[in-house]
């Protein structure tokens, strides 16, 4: 293995300490729940997802699973989705 290479993975070990360094911007995933799969999607600020709960209150539990496998670098202070109905 080059040494370059070498180089760059200890860097990233240690930039794997300071999860602070990393700030994200937009995000998509696929979940696979137990009554389906949904797409759990980050932007703008915004938390959303396609499953039934999530337009009537703004939040899910396919949310709230993503949020804490990603730990310190998924975004928690995100704008609330208005659920809908309210205004």
């Amino acid at each position: 293995m080059q040494s370059s290479l070498i180089g760059k993975i200890q860097k990233a070990h240690l930039y794997a300490e300071e999860p602070d360094r990393i700030e994200i911007h937009e995000f998509s995933s696929e979940f696979r729940g137990d009554h389906g799969t949904y797409l759990v999607s980050y932007r703008s600020g915004r938390w959303t997802c396609t499953c039934s709960f999530f337009p009537q209150w703004g939040v899910c539990s396919h949310i709230m699973a993503t949020q804490r496998v990603l730990g310190a670098v998924a975004p928690q202070d995100a704008a609330p989705t208005e659920p809908v109905g309210v205004s």
